[in-house]
């Protein structure tokens, strides 16, 4: 949709986003009413407004356990957050909740990219580079396959690049950053273990 920006479509925004009005009308003007461009200039700024918290000291929190499948299938996941106050809010509360259910339906074995162990990246490039050679793919292009490759095996194994389960138009660590932008604290995934019953 394109167009003028009407109340509606603001209202709507905001729900979605959690946005404030002027925030929200003066995505849609810039989106030129395009919902989905709206969303995403929304996004980049409350990545934006995120990325300034990202250095303040996180010690709150809590630990949410899950348990999936008749007791087949277990979650505990810490998230951080500044104070006590946030740790008690009932929204910060539902991101945990959804983090625990994210991490047993999708399995991711890291919290990011950078935990991550150097052999088993090396690993990884070494036989993404064979499988391009071998299907006889030119030198200059090898590189560009095997870092889109590489992306593709973060996106699989590491916490903050999966798609939300419940949305799969958003990555984890976006999910996360808009709720710093809207709660206003430090949020942070520090550490998750997942169980399967008899492994």
């Amino acid at each position: 949709m394109t167009g003028a920006v009407t109340a509606a479509d603001v209202k709507k925004l905001r729900e979605q986003t959690g946005a404030g009005m002027m925030d929200a009308k003066t995505a849609l003007a810039e989106a030129q009413g395009d919902f989905a461009v709206a969303v995403d200039i929304l996004r980049r700024k409350g990545v934006l407004k995120a990325g300034k918290k990202f250095d303040r000291e996180a010690r709150e929190g809590v630990i949410e356990a899950y348990i999936h499948g008749d007791g087949r299938i277990g979650v505990l996941v810490e998230v951080n957050c500044e104070t006590d106050f946030v740790a008690r809010n009932e929204e910060f509360k539902a991101l945990v909740h959804d983090l625990a259910l994210h991490i047993a339906a999708s399995a991711p074995l890291y919290v990011s990219r950078e935990q991550v162990p150097a052999d088993v990246l090396a690993k990884e490039k070494a036989i993404y580079g064979e499988e391009a050679a071998a299907a006889g793919k030119p030198g200059a292009l090898l590189e560009k396959i095997v870092a889109g490759k590489i992306e593709k095996f973060y996106s699989e194994i590491c916490l903050l690049d999966q798609s939300f389960v419940k949305d799969e138009d958003i990555v984890i660590k976006d999910l996360i950053n808009q709720k710093i932008a809207t709660i206003g604290e430090n949020i942070q995934v520090r550490r998750f273990v997942r169980y399967i019953l008899g492994e």
